[in-house]
């Protein structure tokens, strides 16, 4: 019953905040600052010759582009070099070696900002792609003297198969994690797909260094550690999405999740504790079901048999309509008839995802 009532707390105080979400006006764009795209590519050649003509087409008076050519060896020095003889505003960094004690996304991304010479940095990936020439515009425009941040979302784009449709589900349900406890005043991570912060902010903390050989975390555990209520927006403007391409096998998709869960336990113990609550109470208010509701119906109890029943019914319609409101603000990435089947599914995928990365000793790699 503790379970159910944790449940109703969190959709109805936390989550109801992104299905109420309204897209703030921008601040003008004479009060907007300088803004720098960094972008960290490893033999990523394909890719930046379509992501770059979107960045060049950003509709925003004053950016420049940072390409970090982390030791590719493909094509992406000699499209780099080409690239910034013919755009002024492209400026680029080659890295040769990455030293031993740092990840190599961090060093590369660190490098970047550095390079960087506007007042703001703007992140991405090599395989995403901005929604509209907008995003630039749409992200600056939730800053003010006072915000530092800004967590932007980072869909992934529609393929066939149900692996897809579980990415899209889990990519929805962390984003809806993120974004509420941030409206709620409680930031704890953000998305490198699409995070905007500061460059002063970044310098004046550090940057990377408390987790520098920790695999992951140049978005989440950095947001974690500097994020406030006060010093952190959230921007869900269409205009601002960026869409990524989702893995296409199950492997390639565990690898991937495996190294984002590992960092959770290098959260701040108020967030470890919000989020352990959140998928615990998850997970016994479907057992709730499964144990209970059967065991009750045998014994003939039919008292409590109605009140678990209803319990769970109501905290499954609840749940519905916040996650299939919240979907419309969010892109509408998931069918809403297929809420309450990929909840239930998600209860597996902790028990599963939780099991290996606690016990399994296999070393996590980047790439």
């Amino acid at each position: 019953m503790l379970a159910i009532g944790i449940q109703l707390i969190f959709v109805w105080a936390v989550f109801s905040r992104t299905a109420r979400y309204q897209v703030p006006e921008r601040l003008p764009s004479a009060q907007t600052p300088g803004v720098s795209v960094v972008i960290c590519a490893w033999n990523e050649a394909e890719n930046l010759r379509q992501l770059l003509p979107l960045l060049l087409d950003q509709q925003y008076s004053d950016f420049e582009i940072v390409l970090v050519d982390d030791r590719s060896e493909d094509e992406t020095y000699e499209f780099l070099l080409d690239a910034a003889t013919r755009y002024p505003n492209l400026r680029r960094v080659h890295i040769k070696q990455t030293p031993a004690h740092i990840t190599a996304k961090k060093y590369a991304l660190s490098l970047g900002i550095r390079a960087a010479q506007k007042e703001v940095i703007l992140v991405t990936d090599a395989d995403c792609r901005p929604a509209s020439p907008q995003w630039i515009a749409s992200m600056a425009g939730q800053l003010s003297p006072d915000k530092a941040i800004v967590l932007g979302f980072s869909p992934y784009q529609k393929r066939e198969g149900f692996l897809n449709s579980f990415i899209r589900f889990e990519t929805f349900y962390t984003a809806l994690q993120y974004v509420s406890l941030a409206l709620a005043g409680s930031p704890f991570m953000g998305v490198g797909r699409n995070l905007l912060y500061r460059r002063s902010l970044f310098l004046e903390n550090k940057g990377f260094n408390e987790h520098l050989n920790v695999l992951g975390g140049d978005d989440d555990l950095f947001i974690n550690r500097v994020a406030t209520g006060s010093n952190t927006a959230v921007c869900l403007d269409p205009l601002a999405f960026v869409w990524s391409f989702p893995k296409t096998s199950w492997q390639s998709w565990y690898r991937q999740k495996r190294r984002h869960l590992s960092v959770g336990k290098f959260y701040r113990p108020r967030f470890r504790r919000i989020l352990g609550l959140l998928a615990a109470s998850q997970v016994f208010a479907w057992l709730l079901f499964l144990i209970l509701i059967p065991a009750f119906a045998l014994r003939g109890d039919w008292v409590w048999l109605g009140l678990t029943l209803g319990l769970f019914l109501l905290r499954l319609v609840a749940m519905w309509r916040t996650y299939a409101t919240a979907n419309r603000r969010l892109g509408g990435l998931v069918k809403a008839w297929a809420f309450p089947g990929l909840d239930a599914l998600l209860v597996g995928y902790y028990a599963f995802m939780g099991s290996k990365t606690v016990f399994s000793r296999k070393k996590l790699t980047w790439r």
